[in-house]
């Protein structure tokens, strides 16, 4: 178990990929880990790889696609540890291949990239934001994308015009604008919020699904959001946006105050809070 300073992150989509490789750069490091995923297969044998390196990692189970999924999740975390040090919301959804430049709805009737990539760490935050505090100084870490794409208000969901390329792009746009807010939000508090577009074309399954040749390293990604993550220079940074190591600007309308608010306007609604 832990010891008393011993720091807690937890990771989404933390069973392959950057969520992988990221969870064993933390284990190694001497965090403590707790590992989200869907597939109970696939937690097994993460947690079974980073502790024959000697991590303590737990492994989570829920499926993003689900908003009470979520809910469950974060009252796990908070069965789990009394402390969290640190919020990496990296799970998510490409934008093609394998059938996936089509129109598919959440568990709750949402369009699925919108659902997963943005409006569950939406709730997994707004849920995990109490202890958060408690834990302060504490961070969060949106793993979003230079991939972004203007939200049409009249038509969030998509249902007149679907593109997996517009989907992706307006929930990865959706992760800064929440970036934005909760770093407002949560100034003074010693919380701090930051989002990154981590490297381009990693040789993830979001990335080799789609068909796409790799054009960075893993190890570039893990690099990037482990900074955002650890590194000590970086206290204090709240509301940045960072292209890899890079503090950038993202889409403009990340910075429109009335999309923002009819932004977090349809997220609660949508969230039931």
């Amino acid at each position: 178990m832990p010891g008393p300073e011993t720091r807690t992150a937890l990771i989404t989509g933390a069973t392959n990929g950057l969520g992988r490789a990221l969870a064993g750069e933390l284990a190694e490091a001497g965090w403590s880990v707790l590992a989200h995923g869907r597939d109970e297969t696939r937690g097994a044998e993460t947690v079974a790889e980073l502790a024959r390196r000697g991590g303590d990692v737990r492994f989570l189970r829920a499926d993003l696609a689900s908003l009470d999924e979520v809910r469950a999740l974060a009252d796990g975390v908070e069965a789990e540890t009394d402390r969290l040090d640190v919020l990496v919301s990296n799970a998510g959804i490409g934008f093609a291949g394998n059938g996936q430049d089509r129109r598919v709805t959440s568990v709750d009737g949402h369009e699925l990239r919108f659902a997963v990539n943005y409006l569950a760490g939406y709730l997994l935050v707004r849920r995990l934001l109490p202890l958060l505090r408690r834990s302060a100084p504490a961070r969060i870490v949106n793993v979003s994308s230079a991939g972004q794409a203007a939200i049409d208000f009249d038509d969030v969901m998509l249902e007149r015009s679907y593109t997996g390329v517009q989907a992706y792009c307006q929930s990865k746009l959706a992760q800064v604008m929440l970036t934005y807010d909760l770093a407002e939000e949560l100034e003074g508090t010693g919380v701090t919020v930051t989002a990154l577009h981590p490297a381009t074309f990693m040789p993830t399954k979001m990335v080799l699904e789609a068909g796409i040749s790799p054009t960075s390293e893993l190890e570039d990604g893990v690099e990037t959001t482990l900074r955002l993550v650890a590194d000590p220079e970086l206290e204090g940074v709240s509301g940045v946006y960072f292209d890899r190591m890079r503090p950038a600007e993202p889409h403009s309308q990340a910075r429109d105050l009335d999309a923002r608010a009819r932004l977090r306007a349809l997220s609660a609604r949508l969230c039931g809070l």
